[in-house]
């Protein structure tokens, strides 16, 4: 198994997931797509500093991770490649803010320090968040979810077909990967004097899939309007669910939950 056949493998291990049955699977997907924003938006909005009212944020995506029944490791795994440049934005940090900003332990602790941490977990959360409707929705439902958002037609139409024509071009690349190595065997990638030709292959390739891909389309009455998903009810609990969870990111962005409870614990052992 080549490279282009493990991408396209994990590929289609995400609509695996998204097609299981959980709490959080049956959802609506308006419902989870608005509530990961409302999320992303109290996450992003701490202060560099807030390192301690940050860290009351780490609940939700646990709580999605229990519900959905999706190892915390997949989600780790898929976002390999990702992770490593959003823990990188805040590594200067500590070069730039030297000013102390708490003692721990008899250790001062500089605000750049802080910073850095605070980026980190902002970035993780919010791709842990990302991932997780990703992962419990399906490409169609979430498409479906944008157009009652009153999107335009042709963006989330772009949108689909560019998510579904990935895994075409992956198995062109798998299939030319493939004839590759056959033609040179014991060859370790592909020389740099082949590529100019073996990219305009693969333009030529994708080319004529795409037209046999529309041609597809339109004899299944395509006409510019694609029905993404079937049209569900968005229901009573799917409301609930949305406004409970907008209220306690609100709640946990107007008020230091972590501090007060420290403060709470703190008094009762004196």
């Amino acid at each position: 198994m080549n490279r282009m056949d493990r991408s396209l493998l994990e590929l289609r291990e995400m609509d695996t997931l998204a097609a299981g049955d959980s709490p959080v699977h049956r959802l609506h997907a308006l419902a989870k797509l608005l509530t990961t924003v409302a999320y992303i938006i109290v996450t992003v909005s701490f202060g560099k500093y807030q390192l301690d009212g940050l860290l009351i944020m780490v609940l939700w995506p646990a709580l999605l991770f229990s519900l959905s029944g999706i190892p915390v490791g997949t989600c780790f795994r898929k976002l390999r490649f990702v992770l490593p440049l959003v823990m990188a934005v805040g590594l200067f940090n500590p070069f730039f803010d030297r000013a102390p900003l708490l003692t721990v332990g008899g250790l001062t602790v500089s605000g750049g320090v802080v910073s850095m941490i605070t980026l980190m977990l902002k970035g993780l959360f919010c791709l842990s968040a990302s991932f997780l409707l990703m992962a419990t929705t399906s490409i169609d439902d979430l498409c479906a979810a944008l157009r009652r958002l009153h999107l335009p037609s042709i963006l989330v139409t772009l949108l689909l077909l560019t998510y579904r024509y990935v895994g075409v071009m992956t198995e062109e690349l798998s299939v030319m990967t493939d004839a590759y190595h056959l033609r040179a065997p014991g060859q370790r990638g592909i020389r740099f004097a082949a590529w100019g030709s073996f990219l305009g292959q693969l333009l030529l390739r994708s080319m004529d899939r795409a037209e046999e891909l529309y041609g597809s389309m339109q004899l299944r009455g395509f006409s510019g309007n694609f029905a993404y998903a079937q049209d569900r009810r968005f229901t009573a609990r799917d409301a609930l669910w949305l406004i409970l969870w907008t209220a306690v990111f609100v709640l946990c962005r107007l008020y230091n939950i972590p501090g007060l409870l420290g403060r709470l614990l703190t008094g009762g052992i004196r």
